[in-house]
């Protein structure tokens, strides 16, 4: 008879009568009917072992199901039904896909509830996968980088004390006004630094010195070396308050700020000690060749700039498309200088005297820029020049959109690991705060008859939030929080 519980021999294997065996089971109101022989084709999963437990009681049954009807034999599952549609192909398929508009490290934690490998995941859902995990991976950073800003360390000293609040002070300013006030003042040294490089080149702003030379106004130069003072106390308070010196060192945008001050200083050595170690004209190129290197100021503001930071990653992902883009232009200049060097080699005038130098009008001409100092004279050529900035038009237009999407990708991507880090935190402390008013009201109740069922109902809580709840930070803190990406 169907659904009735299927016999066993001695041994506890199931007989082959149980292959006709069939099961019911509700999955969140969804109702569907599984049998026996679907199931054992995969015997360690969670319904192959509930098709096997029928006849063991209801103990065996529980412990695989959230409930369960004897009168109309249906195992009832408070989980998702459309993550259960999926995951019921392994049995018919041997593989899963995973639908659109589902979590995938929700469905990673269904895999595992169902007792179903990892493995059975196709390749396409695994880099989804992975990529959640990632996502996961970097707010839980975020998120504790924040709660070690805001919890201090019982066990250090005042220097260490000193150490951090001066690197939260100068790296974080979001951390308090203060930190706040010195990343403004930060963003305005580099504007007015850069506005005074650009304005001292101006020739009526300079002046003359003692051998008839111009140089730069003493005004601006005083500035000028406000500003390097400025960079250069900024730089070594964030040296001296670095956890790891040698990785802040190391770092991209910690370089820049070497190569905007080192050439002041280098400047000023060279015009101090120059009359006695060098010729002077020798120790002069020597300064215009540093003070060129003050351009390079320019990049610390990317230090307090989010979208130039995001174009920065958006070019490094973008170094395939980039690279096609070169290659295309590079195609393109050989073949449209070679051809053109040799139709206009028949004209008397031509300007085209070698490949080499026709090199010069390919690049101008494939993209579109024209000078206009070198050009063909003879019909072929103009074509030729035509289909040249024809191509050169539809080489550099195909590799933009990926270059966008990936900016406008990481981006929002940003913006959304932002608002989930803040979001974790708020969910921590309002877990914090149930925590302790359960614990407060446990312990009331704890003299009175219905400690039982109060303790019975937390438990059920717990178990209720194990699905939506996962620890994304270490297990010491004690914190669970809540799957930003399935909202």
């Amino acid at each position: 008879m169907r659904g009735a519980p299927k016999s066993r021999h001695s041994d506890g294997n199931v007989s082959e009568d149980s292959e006709d065996t069939e099961i019911v089971v509700n999955i969140g109101g969804v109702r569907q009917v599984l049998y026996g022989a679907l199931l054992n084709r995969y015997p360690d999963t969670r319904l192959a072992e509930l098709a096997k437990c029928s006849s063991g009681g209801y103990d065996s049954i529980f412990s695989l199901c959230d409930d369960y009807d004897p009168g109309r034999k249906e195992f009832y599952f408070d989980r998702d039904p459309d993550s259960f549609k999926c995951i019921i192909d392994v049995y018919y398929f041997g593989e899963i896909h995973m639908k659109k508009g589902i979590c995938p490290i929700c469905f990673q934690n269904e895999m595992e509830f169902w007792k179903i490998d990892i493995s059975f995941l196709d390749e396409c859902c695994k880099s989804s996968l992975s990529e959640k995990k990632d996502e996961l991976q970097e707010i839980a950073n975020k998120v504790q980088l924040i709660l070690d800003d805001l919890g201090g360390d019982p066990t250090a000293d005042r220097w260490q004390k000193c150490q951090k609040y001066i690197w939260k002070l100068m790296e974080k300013p979001d951390s308090s006004l203060p930190a706040r006030v010195i990343a403004v003042l930060s963003f305005l040294f580099i504007l007015i630094s850069s506005v005074v490089m650009c304005v001292g080149t101006i020739p009526d702003l300079q002046i003359e010195d003692d051998e008839g030379n111009r140089v730069e106004h003493p005004t601006l130069d005083a500035i000028e070396t406000t500003c390097i003072g400025w960079f250069t106390v900024e730089y070594i308070l964030r040296l001296i308050s670095s956890p790891n010196k040698l990785q802040f060192a190391m770092a991209f945008m910690n370089v820049i700020d070497v190569l905007a001050i080192l050439p002041f200083y280098v400047s000023l050595t060279l015009t101090i000690l120059g009359n006695t170690m060098m010729e002077l004209t020798t120790v002069q190129q020597a300064v215009q060749a540093l003070r060129i290197m003050r351009i390079a100021r320019i990049f610390k503001l990317a230090r307090h700039s989010s979208g130039l930071q995001t174009l920065t990653y958006a070019l490094k992902r973008s170094f395939k498309e980039l690279g096609l883009l070169l290659m295309y232009l590079a195609v393109g200049i050989f073949v449209f200088s070679a051809l053109g060097y040799t139709m206009e080699q028949s004209h008397p005038e031509t300007l085209f005297k070698s490949i080499p130098q026709s090199f010069w009008w390919a690049i101008i001409t494939m993209t579109t820029v024209g000078y206009g100092d070198i050009y063909p004279k003879t019909t072929l050529g103009k074509c030729n020049a035509a289909i040249s900035f024809l191509c050169g038009v539809i080489a550099i237009a195909l590799p933009i959109h990926p270059i966008i999407n990936n900016f406008v990708k990481y981006y929002n991507k940003q913006k959304v690991l932002e608002t989930a880090a803040k979001h974790e935190l708020d969910l921590m402390e309002l877990h914090s705060q149930q925590a302790h008013a359960l614990k407060g009201s446990s312990r009331r109740k704890s003299y009175k008859q219905g400690s039982d069922s109060e303790a019975g109902c937390s438990s059920n809580l717990r178990l209720a939030h194990s699905d939506t709840y996962i620890p994304l930070l270490s297990d010491t803190k004690q914190h669970r929080t809540r799957l930003q990406s399935c909202k």
